[in-house]
């Protein structure tokens, strides 16, 4: 019988997990009855193993912190700057100086002193100068945000690599970090703080780690405030590039003589070249180092294709050079004068920019360089450490050219045509005659040339010789002066009085308060050769002394009006025009027959003067044309004696290699034209004295010269001599005591007729002697 079918059981899955509330007999529970946790290891292990995992939470912890707080503080401190910034334009121009921008007469730059600038904007601007600076200075400058770590960390590689520290040499810096280095984080000078402007710019130039760390929030204030062609505006207007030259503009213009928007794509290389150090790759100190480093800047734009091939090929086929006024370098010594006599604040210390027109010929030096060259090439050793200086002036005494030692090309050196004081030798004679012909003497009136003694009260007695130790006897006083023949010098000397010759002399501008001794007359006292030559101007202009001046006009920029106008140029009548003309008459001589010779020019007249020191330690030659005056001096600098050169010798030969140069293709005009003359090439008007600017005194003078009738050519100021045609000048004479060297003409015979020939002069006129009324009229016009 079949079994009934049984009931199938439900399938169930196993407990995998034993019933919580059946807790098993193995597992030990808790007070709670829960399951009491599984501990593994001993104490010692699990304190070390909880002190690590606390430690690594608060390290974490800390460096959150760190994060946000550096965050912070970049943030406050970036607000910051970006708060105290002003517009981009303010700080195109951080110059604390300004510039001087010098002109020569045509209106060309010849020079620049000081810092000059001009600015630049984007559309003021040659885009190749954009890209040069871009691909030299900071590739990436369009993509990062101020900073590139990319670019720190690739220069702190290359800095380690060569040995160096991390932040020595190459430092990684963008181009908006380069320029918070320029505004010196936002930090003014400060006088209190920094000894010198030279220190804060030191402060501000750093490379310290925490400079570093500050130019970080400044660089990113400085890319929310400005755009990225501001921020560039302001590095290529600020960034200083060799010369002088303050910014792109005013480096275009000094190297190349062009805007900055006007040049190529060469020279833009050669401009970008220059960040990386501006003195040494300055194209006016080595232009062949310059282009060398323009021509790694423009490897550099083809490799951006910020040129194209052609491009590339043209410039480097084509490298950048100087423009004519910047090679040359003309005017160093003329810029250093002019700098230096002008007033501080216009000058050497202006904070504005100003433009100054000068009287400077840049063919005139370029002559005048020439032939000083010449003659030391054919005539010096090579070895020889002599120096030599010139000074060359137009007769109205407008320095056209000045050469201050051998070395022409320079800038900021010792200037021996304005700053080396020398002995003058015979070149001072001149002066002397100047006296006795203002006297009433003549160039054929006779003199002794033989022994003399002067007694000098506290002194031994002085006894003067020639330089050939021989004496000629009785000789005119053109022979005396054309042979420079010493006794005969000084016998002049004492009869005219020295007074007189000092007069004479301070008056044409040679030196202040000469000494008093007999040894005037040859010379035995300091002076320039500007000085020198700007008296010789004096007897060339038919005895007005004339003032020496460099500076035609000065303007400020943006002002309308100069500031300055004519410095110098003619002032008072020192002796009268028939004594300058007789004295031009025997210095001609001088340079026919006598001992300047070698200073004749073919087919034209001059006339000049030799002088040579005790010793053979100064040797000048000085002379004169129709057209210019100029000066030479020959000499060491410290004081040996030169080997066998008198002023005769080198000196005149480099004045007639100068002079000749100079005069190409002028016409041969003859001597003894003054002011006033019908054909005169000298200006008419009359400039501030050369001892005083006393428009009272002018006035004065004039009236007495009105007085007794002058000629044309015997302006203001002349001194008033009794006998004239007029009876009031010789009644106003008569009543202020006219006499001494002021008086009535004395004929050559009544003058010299106590010089005796065989004997000595003994008790010589005191020098301090002099006439009343010479004394009240020079006080009064503010010669003394």
């Amino acid at each position: 019988m079949a079994e009934p079918p049984r009931k199938r059981r439900r399938v169930v899955a196993e407990r995998r997990y034993a019933n919580p509330t059946k807790p098993s007999a193995q597992t030990p529970r808790g007070k709670s009855g829960r399951r009491a946790p599984v501990r593994r290891g001993n104490a010692l292990t699990r304190g070390v193993s909880g002190f690590f995992r606390l430690l690594w939470r608060a390290f974490f912890g800390t460096i959150w912190a760190t994060i946000v707080t550096v965050l912070l503080l970049v943030g406050v401190s970036t607000f910051y700057y970006y708060s105290q910034l002003p517009q981009a334009a303010a700080l195109f121009d951080g110059r604390a100086r300004g510039g001087v921008t010098l002109l020569d007469r045509e209106g060309k730059v010849f020079a620049w002193r000081g810092e000059t600038f001009g600015t630049v904007t984007p559309d003021k601007i040659a885009p190749s100068l954009r890209d040069a600076v871009v691909a030299t200075e900071d590739r990436r400058f369009y993509q990062h945000l101020g900073i590139d770590p990319r670019g720190i960390a690739s220069a702190i590689r290359i800095n380690m690599a060569a040995g160096r520290g991390p932040l020595d040499g190459h430092g990684g810096s963008t181009i908006t970090q380069q320029v918070s280095k320029l505004l010196c984080l936002g930090e003014t000078f400060d006088p209190t703080r920094w000894k010198d402007e030279a220190a804060y710019e030191a402060e501000c130039r750093e490379s310290s780690l925490w400079r570093k760390i500050k130019e970080v929030p400044f660089s990113f204030a400085l890319e929310l405030k400005y755009s990225k062609d501001e921020i560039l505006n302001i590095y290529m207007n600020r960034s200083y590039l060799g010369g002088g030259a303050r910014g792109f503009e005013a480096a275009a213009e000094r190297y190349f003589g062009r805007h900055a928007d006007n040049i190529s794509v060469a020279e833009s290389a050669m401009l970008a070249g220059l960040l990386k150090a501006p003195s040494y790759f300055a194209p006016t100190s080595d232009i062949q180092r310059a282009q060398d480093r323009a021509a790694v800047v423009l490897q550099l734009m083809r490799e951006q294709d910020r040129i194209t091939e052609a491009e590339y090929q043209q410039a480097r086929a084509n490298p950048a050079v100087l423009s004519a006024a910047a090679s040359a370098r003309a005017g160093g010594y003329f810029a250093d004068w002019l700098m230096e006599s002008g007033p501080g604040f216009l000058t050497t210390e202006t904070t504005e920019d100003v433009t100054i027109l000068t009287t400077f010929d840049q063919k005139v030096q370029a002559a005048a360089e020439r032939g000083l060259k010449r003659i030391f090439d054919e005539k010096v050793k090579d070895s020889s450490k002599a120096e030599a200086a010139v000074v060359v002036l137009s007769a109205d005494g407008a320095v056209r050219a000045m050469i201050g030692g051998r070395d022409s090309k320079v800038s900021g050196v010792f200037n021996r045509a304005t700053q080396a004081k020398r002995q003058t030798g015979s070149s001072f004679k001149p002066f002397v005659f100047a006296a006795g012909l203002d006297q009433g003497m003549r160039p054929d009136s006779i003199i002794h040339d033989g022994p003399l003694t002067i007694n000098i009260k506290g002194s031994r007695p002085w006894s003067p010789q020639n330089y050939s130790r021989r004496f000629s006897g009785d000789v005119t006083l053109t022979t005396a002066l054309s042979k420079s023949l010493n006794t005969a010098t000084i016998r002049i000397q004492e009869k005219a009085g020295r007074a007189s010759v000092r007069r004479i002399a301070e008056e044409f501008g040679v030196g202040v308060n000469l000494p008093n001794v007999p040894s005037l007359g040859l010379g035995v006292f300091d002076t320039t050769l500007l000085e020198m030559t700007g008296a010789y101007a004096g007897i060339r202009n038919g005895g007005r002394a004339v003032r020496p001046y460099g500076v035609v006009e000065l303007r400020v920029r943006g002002d309308n009006s100069p500031m300055i106008a004519k410095t110098g140029g003619m002032g008072q009548r020192v002796i009268s025009q028939q004594a300058a003309r007789d004295l031009i008459y025997m210095m001609q001589q001088v340079i026919q027959n006598g001992t300047g010779t070698r200073a004749k020019l073919a087919g034209r007249e001059a006339a000049g003067k030799t002088g040579t020191t005790s010793s053979y330690r100064d040797a000048w030659f000085i002379g004169f044309t129709d057209q210019f005056v100029t000066g030479i001096w020959m000499g060491y600098d410290d004081n040996t004696p030169l080997s066998g050169v008198t002023g005769g010798g080198l000196p005149a030969e480099i004045w007639q290699a100068v002079m000749t140069d100079i005069h190409e293709g002028l016409p041969a005009e003859p001597l003894g034209r003054f002011v006033g003359d019908e054909g005169s090439r000298i200006g008419d008007g009359v400039a501030p004295s050369v001892r005083g600017d006393d428009a009272l005194a002018d006035a004065l003078s004039a009236a007495l010269s009105d007085m007794r009738g002058d000629s044309a050519g015997a302006p203001a100021g002349q001194p008033l001599v009794s006998g004239s045609a007029e009876p009031l000048a010789d009644a106003l004479s008569q009543a202020l005591g006219q006499g001494g060297s002021g008086g009535p003409p004395r004929s050559a015979e009544q003058t010299f007729t106590s010089l005796d020939a065989g004997r000595g002069v003994t008790d010589a006129p005191d020098a301090g002697e002099s006439d009343p009324l010479g004394d009240v009229l020079r006080g009064i016009e503010g010669l003394n």
